[in-house]
């Protein structure tokens, strides 16, 4: 995506530079969350704070416990739900980034495709020029159109 983008013209390269760093952002910052909530570390904290010994009461100790997982476990299942939405945002990102990129390569075809045509449609006169030595009838008038036009193709040109 990132080539595809930079091959076009300034205007829309700079726009959808853009989109591609936020995007691309985006999925690091979903990444490094992902990374943070499935490390072992983190769990073995969680379950070192459930297991705590020492307390005098058992029964205090099994309720206190027992509230710990279920916040515990609240905690994890609301973290899946965030991690579920965030990977369902992400495959919608890159449905649209393929979308727009297909539109895009619809459009460059377009161009290139006009561009040939009036190419060929300024080129054909001006072969026959080279062929016969003169233009069929045109006065200085026409052939000086014809030439205006050869440098607009010749402009276009370097534009691609």
């Amino acid at each position: 995506m990132d080539l595809e983008a930079r091959s076009l013209q300034p205007n829309v390269k700079a726009v959808l530079l853009a989109k591609l760093r936020e995007y691309k952002s985006d999925l690091n910052n979903l990444k490094s969350e992902h990374k943070r909530l499935a490390s072992a570390n983190s769990n073995q904290a969680a379950r070192d704070d459930l297991l705590e010994s020492g307390m005098a009461d058992a029964m205090s100790v099994s309720a206190n416990q027992r509230g710990r997982l279920m916040m515990s476990t609240e905690r994890l299942n609301e973290s899946s739900d965030r991690i579920k939405d965030s990977r369902r945002t992400m495959r919608e990102t890159e449905e649209l980034g393929v979308s727009i990129l297909q539109d895009l390569h619809q459009q460059r075809q377009s161009l290139l495709h006009a561009n040939d045509t009036v190419f060929l449609l300024l080129k054909v006169p001006y072969r026959h020029h080279l062929l016969t030595g003169k233009f069929e009838g045109k006065d200085e008038k026409e052939i000086n159109e014809e030439r205006r036009k050869k440098e607009q193709v010749k402009e276009i040109k370097m534009l691609f």
